[in-house]
């Protein structure tokens, strides 16, 4: 119910995606007055949902701990709690990213050992698997090295189930490759992560700057929330940009609209490999449980991309695997008390 474009869209991408995959079944949240004559409309549905009816819902606007305290009547609250009572084995939404991470935290608790979740969203890029991984997209604005060697095993996970690379690359995201290079924490990172890459079946590249995020030198970037979010919303930007501009070029004149007709094939197959709609869906990793955030303002295409994201995630039991993984790491004690929910700041 927390999307931009309302649940009628929500329910476009559920159908797409059940056309796609017949395996799916759908729990949907929210007022049943509601959600019950879109569900009808589509046959590709019919049969396959189930409603819970949820009176309320959580807006873009809300603060994050307000949703939490007052919200176990919204259809977010009711989506997470769905997978914490194992009727759902992923939630996706669209909703309001915060209210969304601190629900989730409170309901599905953290994993064991895991100070932080973290967000990974999916960058294109010209490696084979045509994605690299970015993690955190924006869960925390903070991250200290411990955090972020965290950061590195969750993303070597998610790589290896999500993409099937055996042996992920890590690589850290700093402002040189130097290593004396950067804040004190990323430097002691790279030491822990490093320490980590042998036994946790990784291969560390050392630094990385933000160039490499669409690069072919590793499969999967660490840094703080903070960074990766400005990373990613840059990058959506220019996305938007050049393909505004390469428009503008092609409308130029009668001799360039002829050549973009030449190229329409070409052009269509460049728009679908950078498309962000097609790679929608930052998956929270560190918790008890599977949530994908779906782009608030996603059309059809894009929540079926998300959904689709979500039922890889459950085929491959991604969160026992990566509970495992976490478990195995060797890491220092932790100093002090981390805090247990993401910040109200945090996009």
């Amino acid at each position: 119910m927390g999307g931009d474009q309302g649940p009628a869209t929500v329910i476009a991408g559920m159908a797409r995606s059940a056309r796609k995959n017949p395996e799916i079944g759908y729990i949907v949240h929210g007022p049943q007055d509601v959600l019950e004559p879109l569900l009808a409309r589509s046959r590709d549905l019919t049969g396959r949902c189930d409603i819970r009816h949820a009176p309320d819902s959580v807006s873009m606007d809300d603060k994050p701990s307000n949703a939490a305290r007052q919200g176990n009547k919204t259809s977010m609250w009711s989506a997470v709690e769905s997978v914490r009572s194992d009727e759902a084995t992923v939630c996706v939404s669209c909703g309001n990213t915060g209210a969304l991470m601190l629900i989730s935290v409170l309901r599905l608790r953290k994993l064991p050992g895991i100070s932080r979740p973290a967000i990974a969203v999916m960058w294109p890029s010209q490696n084979p698997q045509q994605h690299n991984i970015m993690l955190d997209g924006g869960a925390d604005i903070r991250a200290d090295a411990r955090d972020l060697v965290q950061y590195a095993l969750m993303g070597a996970s998610y790589a290896r189930n999500g993409f099937g690379l055996a042996r992920p690359r890590i690589g850290l995201l700093n402002v040189g490759t130097e290593e004396h290079k950067g804040r004190a924490e990323l430097r002691e990172a790279y030491d822990l992560i490093a320490a980590n890459a042998e036994s946790s079946d990784f291969e560390f590249v050392g630094f990385v700057e933000g160039r490499d995020l669409p690069g072919t030198t590793c499969d999967v970037i660490v840094t703080d929330g903070f960074t990766g979010n400005v990373a990613l919303k840059t990058g959506e930007g220019t996305a938007t940009l050049f393909g505004d501009l390469l428009r503008e070029a092609f409308a130029y004149s009668t001799l360039s609209r002829l050549a973009s007709l030449m190229a329409l094939t070409s052009l269509r197959r460049m728009k679908k490999r950078i498309d962000p709609r097609r790679a929608n869906g930052g998956v929270f990793l560190g918790l008890n449980g599977t949530v994908v955030k779906s782009h608030g303002s996603a059309d059809e295409t894009g929540v079926s991309s998300a959904i689709k994201l979500a039922f890889e995630l459950a085929q491959s039991n991604f969160s026992e695997r990566l509970a495992a993984r976490v478990a195995a790491a060797s890491l220092p004690e932790q100093t002090g008390t981390p805090d247990m929910t993401p910040d109200e700041e945090s996009t």
